[in-house]
């Protein structure tokens, strides 16, 4: 738990930081957009009342609230599942990326009413329409890491769950 813990807050602390830093220090609020390095990296201020992509987008500040109850549920559930499993590191991380990032964007919700996103990103004649943020992105991959790391046998090959015969070695060196 110790590794999700800190990962957790790792990610919450670098989103706040980020968010405070560009959408505050830089004012992106009022500038909207800042080329860091065209095409690859702008600053596009864009507050998403919804999930990914502004799905379930929604101006009702009833949305906001079973918005915040989701990932406050999600983010709970995923913590106590990690906790009594005991699972690898990889997994913890993994558990850690996507706590730290959902309550990163509770805050926002709670305080703006709404998440800050602030990164764009296109490559290769192809524009990105869409922002995103710290949080976002280690949402995302901190679900990617807990399908990756978890589950049965092939989760404990990976680094993931440590359940099983696995457990009877643990601390002990290698098992046979």
């Amino acid at each position: 738990m110790k590794t999700a813990t800190i990962t957790a807050a790792i990610i919450f602390a670098l989103d706040q930081v980020s968010k405070v830093a560009i959408v505050h220090g830089l004012n992106l609020i009022e500038r909207g957009v800042i080329e860091v390095a065209p095409p690859f990296l702008t600053f596009r201020m864009a507050w998403n009342r919804g999930v990914n992509f502004g799905l379930l987008a929604h101006d009702a500040d009833f949305m906001r609230w079973v918005l915040i109850a989701v990932a406050l549920a999600i983010s709970t559930w995923v913590w106590l599942w990690v906790r009594r499993e005991e699972p690898g590191r990889w997994a913890q991380i993994s558990a850690g990326l996507l706590v730290g990032g959902a309550l990163g964007n509770v805050i926002d919700r709670v305080i703006y009413g709404a998440v800050a996103d602030f990164l764009n990103m296109s490559c290769c004649g192809i524009e990105n329409p869409y922002a995103f943020n710290v949080a976002d992105i280690s949402i995302f991959a901190g679900a990617i890491g807990l399908i990756l790391f978890t589950g049965g046998k092939d989760g404990a090959a990976k680094g993931g769950s440590k359940g099983g015969s696995a457990r009877a070695g643990r601390g002990k060196g290698k098992t046979p």
